[in-house]
């Protein structure tokens, strides 16, 4: 029997009790560790990665090749800190051009009362009409996530609409059938999300899976693998509670539109499966709630983290800062004090169509643009990548020939003068130029290559010849069909003088001491062609060469075989030179076949083929590309004319040394076109503005408004502060230019408005903001009344007949007056609140008072519009309400009629808009009673767009948001209300033809940060789709 220590046992008693509660904490430690990780022993030994997916080659949500995830510290798919804070984005930061703030993170963590009856759907929001394929695309829509343009449900978490431009926001709870760990995937066509919390509250949701972040990443219906961030970590998950998701997918105008979320017990080899009704419960049921009830709809991280662009330079000029935006709270100068500043004068323009008769809708043409300076980048210069109306050329020229017009390239050394012209004559083809087939072998038959050197034409050529090769030199001679066939020229018209240039007839010819380098342009007859025999037989292509110019291009192949051959007759040698053979009758059998091909006893100049490619340049008449014919199959060796013996036993490999060591590739190869890196170029300074009339431009929506020279504004100013200082005993000093803008009158003057800050002695800034009149010498006139005859002007201050400042008489703005916003809506609950919200912030920002909101309700059903209105924080309101469907011109006549005050402005105005901060402002300065109508110009955004990166174009056909005073707007007639009954469009420009037959001017300029939001017109005005739907719109 063995011994066994009892008594050092005893002795010990303390230090094994210690060991054994060590050894418990170890195993307990062990056994939660396993119940997290149950089964990680086993995974890694069957390839398993740590969040249960093979390690295979796969591709992340930004098409980066994922690593092992035994070498990652954290999963693609975990909820990450820079998901909550994005980068580039600090806290309450502005909107990009002052839109506004963004919406804080006023998150729920208050879930409603749930009940048993909610089981087996979920919520359901849709946001139409929204272009982009990116979750962050959602996230920038005007109404996410409060204001959908769709309440619905949905009974599992698959949903295909079968429809483009739109994002859907899925949420409720989530109800696990048993206790354990659940792994979930997300699967959609374009990018989606999936959010999921730590038990029932929105506050707590993280994320778990996502599709790609930028919008060009996409899957597969049920494809729950294809990128690693689809598959989320393991979560443990209780049965007998409920947990909140949410789940966001954008689609694009491309693809089968899709999303899918599955889940599967975390265990090797199962498959994911979707989530159905078994499993899913609302989050609160919507349907007896009005579309302006938000209050119910969750806010979580998902609904607010990266919604937003970081902080990064926009590409839209007219973001930057401009002190026009603020100038209104400058205080303004009183009037009063202004008054006698200028000797008053009758403003009368001639351009005023006061009982002119015109017909319907001609208006428009009729509406003159005013000059503005400084420049307020209102020329939409980041959209002229596809629009480039701005521009005088016709969209297909620029595309074709670019600018290139406006630029004189710089000659080279030793150019003559006519390559630019020579140029040019292939980029303008006329019709005229083309040769008949009668002129053409006339052309032929007057061939001959000339050197364009004048200095050198009297001499005689000497022709040099091979190594090993006796010749006699010729004098050239000259056919007598040459001596009897006139020769005429069909140079270009705008050409100077007769050039040689493609399809116009060569100069008289002229000899030459030495070849230069000559160039043909090769010309295809149809209707002709060769026998390959002629072709094999033929020293030179049988195509005729025109002479075009001495500079040397590259050699391009225009036809090369399929298996082009090695060649054995042509040499490439840089030391020798072309050899001038003479023009003589065919004297081998090959002459005679060629002199059969191109007329009768006529022949083309022959070279010698054994000289220098380089000074052989064949050029296609269509690209100016050089080329050089490959030697056919069965083609003898050319060099025999000239008598180089020892050129024929040359062999294959020596040609192939020869032509590596001149370091050029063998005929019958590609050889790349050279590009002169060194070409330089003359300009002139382009002021593409100047070449801009006043004349409303409907062509053109990319264009900004008119640009005033500089020295034009300046000299008014410096009139006027003379005067002003003269006045008031020089007391003001003028600080800036803010503003100034132009109506001209080529008859009797121009008109200005002026705004300037100055300093005044002693005191602070104002704001100096008043219309003067440049009058024209001998331009006096009346009162367009006869009221008001324009007083006797004193003693001319102007000796030299210069145009002179006047103040016009009735022509001064106030800046009191009461402005009045009048909307029709009906059934637009998220518009509504928009525009309620704007107006509000819009008198927070400004403190401005003197405004009115009239809305005109055609029975709204999606909200209360008038319990909205009080709520509103606004300084004076009205709430008008219409039966029947919406008449838009009825809606804004009901508006008007409803103004007491006639000595007011009434704007027109659209629900859909975003309006700057000086946008009350600006109607007050351009409406003035009996004289001026305000029509702004509005850019219309395009679809994803925003404020904050605008992309659009400016609306200029568009007069529907319009701004006159009351009394004015009785006399032209108010709306046509009888034949824009149940239509809208072309109500406005009817209305603008009876403002012009009044006598007032419209007043046309497009204002900075003035948008009109993209929006969906489904759902409008009670429009019904095909297919009845359980659903609510807005």
């Amino acid at each position: 029997m063995p011994w066994f220590p009892v008594k050092k046992v005893r002795k010990q008693m303390k230090l094994l009790l210690l060991l054994l509660l060590l050894t418990c904490a170890a195993w307990l430690t062990y056994v939660h560790r396993s119940l997290v990780r149950p089964g990680r022993a086993l995974r890694q030994r069957l390839g398993y990665g740590r969040d249960g997916e093979k390690l295979t080659g796969v591709t992340d949500g930004r098409g980066v090749r994922a690593v092992s995830s035994t070498q990652r510290v954290e999963d693609s798919s975990e909820s990450h800190e820079e998901e909550q804070v994005p980068e580039g984005r600090v806290p309450n930061m502005l909107f990009r051009g002052g839109a506004r703030k963004p919406p804080p993170l006023n998150l729920t963590h208050q879930t409603p009362p749930w009940r048993e009856e909610f089981k087996g759907q979920v919520n359901l929001h849709v946001f139409e009409d929204w272009c982009g394929g990116a979750v962050g695309h959602l996230r920038r829509n005007l109404h996410f996530p409060l204001f959908p343009h769709t309440r619905t449900t949905v009974t599992k978490l698959a949903v295909s609409p079968k429809w483009k431009n739109y994002g859907l926001r899925i949420f409720g709870f989530i109800h696990p059938a048993r206790d354990g760990d659940i792994q979930f995937s997300v699967a959609s066509d374009d990018n989606s999300e999936f959010w999921l919390s730590l038990d029932e509250s929105p506050a707590a949701a993280q994320l778990v899976a996502f599709v790609g972040k930028t919008g060009s990443e996409w899957t597969a219906p049920g494809e729950f693998t294809k990128f690693s961030s689809q598959v989320s970590k393991p979560r443990r998950l209780m049965a007998s509670r409920r947990y909140y998701f949410e789940l966001l997918h954008k689609q694009d105008d491309k693809g089968s539109d899709h999303v899918e979320v599955g889940w599967r017990a975390f265990l090797p080899g199962l498959k994911f499966e979707i989530i159905g009704s078994a499993h899913i419960s609302l989050y609160t049921d919507e349907s007896s709630l009005k579309m302006d009830h938000v209050t119910h709809v969750p806010q979580s991280p998902a609904s607010h983290v990266g919604g937003y662009p970081p902080n990064k330079e926009s590409s839209a000029d007219m973001l930057q800062p401009d002190p026009r935006d603020t100038f209104f709270l400058t205080p303004r100068m009183e009037p009063l004090s202004l008054e006698n500043v200028l000797e008053p004068c009758a403003y009368a323009p001639t351009y005023v169509l006061k009982d002119f008769p015109i017909a319907r809708y001609q208006g428009l043409q009729f509406v003159y643009l005013s000059f503005i300076y400084p420049n307020d980048h209102t020329r939409l210069t980041h959209m002229e990548t596809d629009n480039k109306c701005f521009y005088r050329e016709s969209p297909l020229y620029l595309e074709r020939f670019g600018f290139y017009k406006y630029m004189k390239m710089d000659k080279e050394e030793g150019e003559e003068d006519e390559e630019e012209v020579q140029r040019r004559a292939f980029l303008f083809l006329n019709p005229d130029d083309f040769l008949d087939d009668e002129d053409e072998q006339g052309l032929l038959d007057s061939l001959e290559p000339t050197d364009v050197s004048p200095r050198q034409s009297h001499k005689t050529p000497t022709p040099t010849t091979s190594a090993g090769t006796t010749a006699t030199p010729t004098p050239p001679t000259t056919s007598p069909l040459d001596e009897q066939t006139p020769r005429h020229s069909r140079a270009l018209n705008w050409a100077p003088r007769p050039l040689p240039l493609f399809l116009g007839r060569a100069p008289p010819p002229r000899t030459v001491e030495k070849s230069p380098s000559k160039v043909y342009v090769t010309r295809v007859r149809p209707g002709q062609r060769s026998s390959p025999k002629a072709l094999r037989d033929s020293p030179w292509p049988p195509f005729p060469g025109v002479f075009l110019r001495p500079k040397p291009l590259p050699r391009v192949q225009l036809r090369v075989p399929p298996h082009p051959p090695r060649t054995q007759g042509y040499r490439t040698s840089g030391s020798k030179v072309t050899e001038l053979k003479p023009p003589v009758r065919a004297q081998t059998t090959q002459r005679g076949q060629e002199g059969q091909v191109h007329g009768q006893g006529l022949t083309v100049p022959t070279v010698d083929l054994n000289s220098s490619v380089e000074t052989q340049p064949v050029t296609s008449f269509m690209s100016l590309s050089q080329v050089s014919r490959p030697q056919l199959p069965g083609e003898v060796k050319e060099g025999e004319d000239d008598g180089a013996p020892g050129d024929e036993a040359t062999s294959e490999d020596s040609e192939e040394e020869e032509e590596q060591a001149a370091g050029r590739p063998p005929l019958g190869h590609w050889r790349e076109d050279a590009i002169d890196w060194q070409r330089t170029f003359s300009v002139g300074a382009m002021d593409f503005e100047l070449l801009r009339s006043d004349w409303n431009d409907l062509r053109c929506n990319v264009s900004g408004n008119l640009q005033l020279p500089e020295a034009e504004a300046v000299d008014v100013v410096a009139q006027y502060m003379e005067r002003l200082n003269a006045r008031h005993g020089g007391r003001f000093s003028l600080l800036r230019i803010v503003n100034v803008e132009k109506r001209r009158d080529s008859a009797r003057g121009s008109r200005f408005l002026l705004e300037l800050e100055l300093q005044e002695r002693g005191g602070g800034r104002q704001r100096l903001s008043e219309y003067v009149f440049l009058r024209l010498p001998g331009a006096r006139i009346g009162d367009e009344d006869g009221e008001s005859p324009e007083p006797p002007p004193a003693a001319s201050t102007q000796p030299d007949s210069r145009p002179e400042l006047c103040r016009p008489l009735h022509l001064a703005w106030r800046q009191d007056v009461m402005v009045h916003f009048i909307v029709p809506v009906k059934n637009q609950a998220r518009w509504v609140v928009q525009f309620l919200s704007d107006m509000t912030a819009l008198h927070v920002h400004t403190g401005d008072s003197h405004f009115n909101i009239i809305l005109v309700d055609f029975e709204s059903e999606d909200m209360d519009v008038e319990r909205a209105l009080r709520a509103a924080k606004l300084p004076r309101y009205q709430y008008l309400r219409r039966t029947g469907n919406f008449e838009r011109s009825a809606g804004l006549q009901t508006g008007v009629d409803a103004v007491e005050d006639p000595s007011s402005i009434v704007f027109l105005c659209d629900l859909h808009i975003h309006f700057p901060p000086n946008i009350l402002d600006s109607i007050r300065k351009h409406c003035v009673e009996g004289k001026l109508a305000f029509a702004p110009v509005v850019m219309r955004l395009g679809c994803g767009s925003s404020p904050w990166d605008p992309h659009g174009y400016w609306e200029v056909n568009g007069f529907g948001l319009f701004g006159i005073f009351k009394s004015d707007f009785d006399r032209v007639g108010g709306m046509n209300t009888e034949e824009f009954r149940d239509q809208w469009g072309g109500e406005d420009w009817e209305l603008l033809d009876r403002v012009l037959q009044a006598g007032l001017e419209v007043e046309r300029l497009r204002l900075r940060h003035f948008y009109h939001h993209y929006h969906s017109k489904r759902g409008m005005w009670a429009t019904r789709s095909r297919k009845g739907a359980r659903t609510q719109r807005s």
